[in-house]
């Protein structure tokens, strides 16, 4: 199964997450399948940018967003059912 979930980047205080696919049975900052965007809360300009597209096609092949990229990616009007 194919979960899409954000792995934590940037310095110790200023935290950076990168959107990704990966295995359900990968560690948290293993290897991704693919990288689907960034989301920088500290960025007040623009904190979130997205591969729609590529997004897409993950959830229509039936991959499962975690609870906080359901939410980013409901703020951007992408469906996750």
């Amino acid at each position: 199964m194919v979960r899409l979930r954000l792995t934590r980047m940037g310095k110790t205080n200023r935290p950076f997450y990168r959107l990704a696919a990966f295995d359900a049975h990968q560690q948290r900052d293993g290897r991704a399948i693919e990288f689907l965007g960034h989301y920088d809360p500290l960025n007040d300009k623009q904190p979130l940018v997205l591969n729609r597209e590529r997004i897409v096609h993950w959830l229509e092949l039936g991959a499962k967003p975690t609870e906080s990229v359901a939410k980013l990616l409901q703020k951007q009007g992408i469906a996750c059912t």
